[in-house]
């Protein structure tokens, strides 16, 4: 037997289907319901703008996309002012918004005083889990 083996304790199991004389004569408490003053708190405790406050200082990146393309580096050395680079996006199609890299919002591009801008007009929700 090797030294991993040695240190595993082996324990003993009903098979499906038995009931060990233990298992009969314990009887299971019910669980008790939280008191009401507990069960309230947990109401009031809902998250509210003002408890991001600590983090409204905090830089982020903020990236629109209006499209991508995959190109050699064979032609990215032939580029040159006027070439046009063709992306995955047709015209009036939605851009995709980032913060921070990761996707947040989609939206159309708008001209606001001879500057570009972006109005979102989805909000993209988060999977629950990924951080």
């Amino acid at each position: 037997m090797s030294e991993i083996e040695s240190d595993i304790e082996l324990q003993e199991f009903d098979k499906p289907g038995e009931e060990s004389a233990d298992d009969m004569s314990a009887e299971v408490p019910a669980p008790e319901a939280p008191p009401a003053d507990v069960a309230d708190a947990e109401v009031e405790e809902e998250k509210t703008a003002a408890d991001l406050a600590p983090v409204y200082d905090v830089p982020v990146r903020i990236s629109a996309v209006l499209g991508k393309t995959k190109i050699n580096v064979n032609e990215l050395l032939a580029l040159s002012r006027g070439s046009i680079l063709e992306l995955d996006r047709k015209v009036g199609e939605a851009i995709d918004i980032y913060v921070n890299n990761r996707i947040v919002a989609r939206g159309e591009v708008v001209i606001v005083d001879e500057q570009l801008g972006v109005t979102m007009t989805e909000i993209i929700k988060s999977e629950a889990g990924n951080t």
